[in-house]
Order: structure tokens, then sequence, then C-alpha cells
């Protein structure tokens, strides 16, 4: 853990966000809404908690992080970026052909991607492989995992969440984003999640329930976790704001997956760039 202070994690989520639209920008393609609702607790893992080495990639006692959620890889790239896993420029190559950056994460392209994922409801079973790989090596890395609500409505979410209890996981720490939208809809109109943290405690998991967009919240959940010893894998359960620093892409399913327009991005920018003094 790096002691860094919740205002610095929260300048740097704003730094992130910037960055993040920038790529989508220039790409003309990508999904900001989802980059946006993730960056804080995004930031706090990264730049705080994790136990990383931008310098080695590949250390075997690094923790680890699964975004589920591929799409937003965004947020991701521009965290690994800053932490110089690879040059900054190459944020500017985000989904054009050869790049190291591609639409969703690229463990064989991008150095700092621990699993490829994009197909969705697949990554949290490879995290919960991960954290059972820790236990049987005996080593003491943990698994971070930031999955969608929309996710949730996929079934292989729940078998990797039996299993994660099975096996008594408390090195797995799993963000649900609860951002209430997916690409058709609200999480209600498309598949109703009903009660979706209480989901994640009647399989096995302890649950906190925070405000995924306060990075005071964050940073004291995880502490928590840290000092907590009972031989559960953990769920942190975050209400975020898809869109999150945005005003026009706030809590709008229209921006799951497209990119902004010159004038967009100027006020994007512009609006993110007063958001944190």
């Amino acid at each position: 853990m790096k002691n860094t202070s919740v205002k610095e994690l929260q300048q740097i989520a704003n730094e992130l966000r910037k960055k993040a639209v920038t790529m989508i920008y220039e790409a003309q393609s990508g999904h900001p809404g989802g980059s946006l609702s993730v960056a804080d607790y995004v930031a706090a893992c990264y730049f705080r908690e994790m136990n990383i080495d931008p310098q080695n990639p590949q250390w075997v006692d690094r923790d680890r992080f699964v975004l589920s959620k591929g799409h937003v890889c965004p947020i991701q790239y521009a965290a690994l970026g800053t932490l110089g896993y690879f040059p900054e420029a190459d944020l500017h190559t985000l989904r054009q052909e050869g790049s190291k950056l591609q639409g969703h994460p690229d463990m064989k392209k991008c150095p700092g991607i621990d699993i490829s994922t994009g197909s969705l409801g697949q990554g949290l079973a490879c995290a919960v492989g991960m954290a059972i790989a820790a236990k049987n090596e005996d080593k003491d890395y943990r698994v971070f995992v930031a999955v969608g609500d929309g996710e949730c409505q996929e079934g292989e979410i729940w078998e990797a969440c039996q299993t994660a209890h099975k096996y008594e996981l408390d090195n797995l720490i799993v963000f649900v984003d609860n951002n209430n939208l997916q690409i058709d809809g609200t999480t209600d109109e498309v598949m109703p999640n009903i009660d979706l943290g209480k989901k994640f405690g009647a399989f096995g998991f302890d649950v906190y329930e925070i405000d995924g967009n306060d990075m005071e919240q964050i940073v004291h959940t995880l502490d928590m976790i840290r000092m907590r010893k009972n031989k559960k894998p953990h769920c942190i359960f975050a209400h975020t704001v898809k869109g999150k620093g945005v005003s026009f892409m706030e809590n709008s399913c229209s921006w799951h997956g497209i990119a902004p327009n010159d004038k967009e991005y100027k006020q994007a920018i512009a609006e993110l760039e007063g958001g944190v003094q």
C-alpha cells in the first residue's frame, strides 16, 4: 500500500477521467460512461492499495486487477500509462490497428493487463482462479475485480461467487459497479437484479455498500478489508454515476458506447478541469 492521500487520489481520478475522454474522442470509438463511473476506485486501487511494480509487470507476487467489464478499459489504460507500464504517448493509439490498447484489454499486447476480458460475465471466474492459485501456492497477493451491474445478469458470475465462498477466498475483492445503466437502458428495464448487494451476501461474501464515487468511502472500505480476517471474499457494492464528472454524460445510457464530437469533448474537458482543485 502507498501513502497516497484522499485528496491526491481525487486529483488522480480526475486526471484519469480526462485521459480516458481524450482517448475515446481521438479514437472516435469507445465507452465513456462506464469508464467515468469506475474511475475513483480504479485510482484508489492502482495508486494506493495494490502492491505492483510497473517496471516488472509479470512480478509473481504482484496484486492482480481484473477488469471484468472490459469495455471500460480506457480508464485502466489511463492508469497504466500514468504509472509507466508503457509510454504515455501510447494512450493516443486507442483502438488503432496494431496498438497495444485495443477496445478490450489484451494481456498479450498490453503490459499490466492480468487477463484478457471483454466477454461479460467471465472476468470474475478468472479472478477466482487467480485467488485460488495464490492460496495453493501460499502467496499473499490479492485479486481485485471490477464487475458491472448489468454484467451480473450473467449466470457465470454466480457460479464464480459460489466457488469464491467454498474456497474461502479472503484475498478476493470485488467491486460491483452499480450505476444502474447498461447499453439498452436501466438494469431494471433490461433484467432486474433485485437486491444485488444482498445477493452477494447470500453467496457468502462480506458486503460493503458505499458511494463508489466518494474517495474517502473507498479508501476507508479498503482499509477495513485489509484488517479483516474472516476467510470470506469481499464485495464492495459501489453505487456510482455512469458518466461521472461530465454533466451531459451523467446517468445517460446513450453515452454507454459513443464518442464525443468536438464541441462535446471541449465541454467535457472543461468540466473535468474544474472538477477537483
